[in-house]
């Protein structure tokens, strides 16, 4: 059984304070480029990028062109600016995913950073026939009957731009709810996570599940740095280049899996 990760209660709030490490993050992806080309190519299948809260395409833009540039025919949402878990958006999304489908003929892969992932699991839970995979970047998707636990200042920004009820609202709503009650979803999934995430906290940036279609995957970095994030990139073209019905459950091998296994479990605390 898939588990989701012990941790409790808000992320530390030196992480917090470190979030700027995102842009070391960026300046680290010209240097690692050239070494990224390694990862595996896709087989053409479209891939639907959905971006963070407050965010909208343009953040998107590393992720983009280096999954176009491993064969995928990539798709942003298209919505503008994500400002919260809105209805318009959820529907809108759903039709998206069903289009894409339709006009390809091919299952469409979702990848989700931070609240985007929330919607990829929504649009994943609608439309289950259309979506070949799904992959979360630091998603708050399994937020606990007490509520968000990002700090404050998230929370505040959450209430003054999205809902004055703050990140909690999500809990409520019917369509927060069909996640929670079909929380088992038939489609794979990868949640990747940080430990040092200063905005989700691990335990609600993972997943429980059936091990042989829902996986957690720790990665090393910021939050807001995980849609650039070396690292992250080459998991995702790794996980989105496996054969359609044959997904199998993150596993590095060779030199690739010394390196990861020594950033991620060897150098922080499990």
């Amino acid at each position: 059984m898939t588990e989701r990760h012990p941790h409790r209660g808000q992320p530390h709030a030196l992480h917090s304070l470190a979030e700027w490490r995102a842009l070391l993050e960026l300046a680290a992806l010209p240097w690692t480029w050239p070494c990224l080309q390694l990862a595996p190519r896709g087989d053409g299948h479209p891939v639907l990028l959905l971006p963070g809260f407050m965010a909208d395409e343009s953040t998107l833009f590393a992720l983009k062109a280096f999954l176009r540039g491993r064969g995928y025919d990539v798709q942003t949402w298209g919505f503008g600016r994500n400002v919260g878990f809105r209805s318009r958006h959820a529907q809108a999304l759903e039709q998206k995913i069903r289009h894409l489908q339709h006009a390809s003929g091919r299952r469409v892969s979702l990848v989700g950073w931070s609240l985007g992932g929330v919607f990829a699991l929504y649009g994943a839970h609608q439309a289950p026939e259309c979506v070949r995979c799904v992959v979360t970047l630091g998603s708050p998707i399994s937020v606990d009957e007490q509520g968000s636990q990002s700090p404050a200042v998230v929370r505040a920004l959450y209430r003054l731009i999205a809902h004055r009820m703050g990140p909690d609202v999500h809990a409520m709503q019917p369509r927060a709810k069909k996640l929670r009650e079909r929380r088992l979803l038939p489609v794979p999934t990868s949640c990747l996570y940080s430990l040092s995430d200063g905005v989700v906290p691990p335990q609600e940036a993972t997943i429980g599940g059936d091990p042989a279609l829902h996986e957690n995957i720790r990665v090393q970095g910021s939050h807001t740095g995980l849609g650039f994030n070396p690292m992250v990139l080459a998991i995702v073209a790794e996980r989105l280049a496996q054969p359609e019905g044959r997904w199998q459950p993150f596993r590095p091998q060779g030199w690739w899996g010394t390196a990861y296994r020594w950033a991620t479990h060897g150098a922080l605390p499990v």
